[in-house]
């Protein structure tokens, strides 16, 4: 069965040692398995005081990136190289094994052109170090595609998984976002056929970013495509709620949301629990 999660953004803006410790404990809660944790562009991160706070409560830990501005790859490979390997380093400290997110480019930085055969080269070459660097401690790096309005570098699951194939690494993988695939996969089945055992992140995110099952998402496609390939992954809730104003901004909630974080985290764990039982257990 797949493990139920959510992100540090059902609670908290960004990550500090107060506010995590916090969203550990609701985490806990409100019975989810696991807490995604949103690494900060800066690395201050305590990562083994955070594993215990995990462990205290019975609950596991995995970190993403989002790389920032000044690490976007085919501009500062380099730079890029060196945040990706300071962040899997705080992963092993945490004793972790997986490091998704963002890790092909900065979210919001374009060049107004499709990305070129020269800057895929440059990508490809970054992604074969730093998985060579992860794999000294058993660690899985998975990219995740973003929507065209945030990113041109991966946009859909068929780039990231191109990407594997050139590469050939074994701890390279892909990390699905539903918010994303709504905008930009033609439809929800067939990408998660084709990621097969690549598939190794899930974000669960409705097409509004509010509830789950309320939104344009085909949620039973998604989840049938899931049990095809027998995933056993995070599912990991990705919703806002505008309760959280720091969150306003960087996710363009205009309108006031319908639920509060809560309200969101609960409902959408039960809508989970539900999907997973119709498609895994009773099909």
């Amino acid at each position: 069965m797949p493990l139920f999660g959510t992100t540090i953004l059902s609670f908290i803006p960004g990550w500090s040692t107060d506010g995590g410790n916090y969203a550990i404990e609701k985490t806990a809660a409100y019975g989810f398995d696991l807490l995604e944790i949103i690494l900060p562009a800066s690395l201050d991160f305590d990562a083994k005081a955070t594993k215990k706070q995990l462990d205290h409560h019975g609950i596991l830990g995995r970190c993403t990136l989002n790389l920032p501005t000044n690490c976007h790859i085919p501009f500062y490979p380099e730079q890029a190289v060196s945040i990706i390997k300071a962040a899997l380093d705080k992963v092993a400290e945490m004793e972790g094994d997986f490091l998704g997110g963002v890790l092909h480019s900065a979210i919001g930085t374009f060049t107004r052109k499709p990305c070129t055969p020269d800057e895929k080269a440059i990508i490809q070459q970054v992604f074969t170090e730093v998985a060579d660097y992860a794999q000294k401690n058993n660690i899985t790096i998975a990219p995740e595609p973003i929507n065209r309005y945030e990113s041109y570098v991966f946009t859909a699951a068929e780039e990231v998984l191109d990407l594997i194939e050139s590469i050939g690494k074994p701890n390279i993988g892909l990390h699905l976002d539903t918010f994303h695939m709504n905008i930009e996969e033609r439809n929800f089945y067939d990408p998660i056929i084709r990621a097969g055992n690549h598939l190794k992140h899930v974000h669960i995110t409705e097409s509004d970013r509010g509830m789950t099952g309320e939104g344009n998402v085909h949620w039973d496609d998604f989840f049938k495509a899931l049990a095809t390939i027998n995933y056993q992954g995070p599912l990991v809730l990705e919703n806002f709620s505008s309760e959280i104003t720091a969150l306003v901004g960087p996710t363009s909630l205009w309108r006031p949301s319908k639920y509060n974080s809560e309200e969101l985290a609960k409902g959408s764990l039960l809508f989970m629990r539900n999907m997973v039982d119709k498609w895994y257990i009773n099909s």
